[in-house]
């Protein structure tokens, strides 16, 4: 596995990012979920970089990057791949985005779709409703003492309530990732979400689309994977037995779904 490496955008903020898989191999940017970081795909890198040039990153606010202050965008995110691709050298990618990740999937599908060669949207929305939830959970993130309450939260709406209960390997490693998260970088990010929705413009996404759903996610519902796959013109929904974070649930179906979807 590389090691982590950084560039800095045009406003300042410093990206953290890195590379799996040889140089030469057609790019593959995967984009996480909120409350995460880039080690959010480790049980997917060994397989995935056989056949691409695997670009991970964290979100400004998450992991490696560094946490501007104050409410962020889905227009920031999206320019921050823009500006890290340019940074890199790289003029077209395939982009593979989940939950959070997925929403910047949509707004490059959208407003850079000349950048994107396959695009993936797995366990995502095009908007997430009412915005007064998302307000109080800023507040509450932002006053709390530490992440211990909201790491619980997360993870009870990430997977099956008996493997919560279980607290195996995947759980603990889930847990430290959620305990490390900046609170402030956490409310910029729920920010962009409350005001994201993109559920008539997603019908103007033009690369080739799959969807990926969780037929038991209560964060992004499955009904929100069949509005996307409805409106985007030719894309294609599967559905797997899942939560919210399919990719680490159902690893093996999810990684078949891709590869045998970015390979055509």
């Amino acid at each position: 596995m590389s090691e982590l490496n950084f560039v800095t955008i045009g406003d300042g903020t410093v990206i953290a990012y890195r590379f799996d898989g040889d140089v030469g191999k057609p790019v593959l940017v995967l984009s996480n979920s909120i409350a995460t970081t880039l080690r959010m795909w480790d049980g997917q890198i060994d397989e995935l970089s056989k056949h691409f040039r695997v670009l991970r990153y964290d979100f400004r606010g998450h992991g490696g990057s560094s946490t501007p202050a104050g409410a962020y965008s889905l227009a920031r995110l999206g320019r921050d791949v823009i500006e890290m691709l340019d940074a890199l050298g790289i003029e077209r990618a395939h982009f593979l985005g989940l939950s959070l990740g997925g929403m910047v999937g949509q707004w490059l599908g959208v407003c850079a779709p000349e950048r994107i060669n396959r695009l993936i949207l797995a366990n995502t929305s095009s908007n997430l409703s009412p915005a007064s939830y998302i307000d109080e959970r800023i507040v509450a993130t932002l006053r709390a003492p530490d992440m211990a309450e909201n790491a619980e939260a997360f993870l009870a709406n990430w997977f099956p309530a008996d493997m919560v209960a279980a607290n195996g390997p995947v759980i603990e490693e889930f847990r430290a990732m959620l305990l490390g998260i900046d609170r402030q970088g956490l409310a910029g990010l729920f920010a962009a979400v409350r005001d994201f929705d993109f559920r008539r413009i997603v019908t103007l996404v033009s690369p080739p689309t799959l969807v990926i759903a969780g037929r038991y996610d209560t964060v992004t519902a499955l009904s929100h994977s069949e509005h996307i796959a409805a409106s985007i013109q030719g894309a294609k929904l599967v559905v797997l037995p899942a939560v919210h974070l399919s990719n680490v649930e159902y690893p093996s179906e999810f990684i078949a779904n891709v590869l045998d979807f970015l390979r055509q």
